[in-house]
């Protein structure tokens, strides 16, 4: 019955805490070699730059949403400067004339403003016609 008990292999302090720095070492390594991922809802280079860089129409009002409804009839709502517009509706003094899919149309007697919003364009790097989303895009007088 007597059998040979034979000596349990132990790990040494040091052992275990040299195994575990090499092993956290590997680690650190492994993600220098990682690419960097892009974040999907920053907004394209030209964005970015154009709305960095300063407009002669700055000062102007800018058209934040466009909400259009489905059916027939449906709703049509504009967000500018934070204040909720209809068609018809007054601005600053300026009627609501017309509310589109990314414009809307400001009528002053017989001035017109036409605010855009961000359009994608592929041909031309994404930008409205003012160079900035939601800017005063053109005035005339008619």
């Amino acid at each position: 019955m007597d059998e040979a008990v034979k000596p349990r292999k132990t790990v040494t302090r040091r052992a275990l805490v040299a195994a575990v720095v090499s092993a956290l070492a590997a680690l650190a390594c492994g993600g220098a070699a990682a690419q960097a991922l892009q974040d999907p809802t920053r907004p394209p280079a030209a964005a970015l730059a154009a709305a960095a860089a300063p407009t002669a129409a700055a000062g102007g009002p800018q058209l934040q949403t466009i909400l259009i409804g489905r059916g027939p009839g449906g709703r049509h709502l504009a967000v500018i400067d934070g204040e909720t517009v209809r068609p018809g509706d007054t601005f600053r003094g300026a009627r609501v004339a017309r509310i589109a899919e990314n414009e809307v149309e400001l009528a002053n007697g017989r001035e017109r403003q036409v605010l855009r919003l961000y359009a994608p364009d592929g041909a031309k790097g994404g930008m409205s016609p003012a160079g900035r989303p939601g800017v005063l895009a053109q005035a005339t007088s008619r």
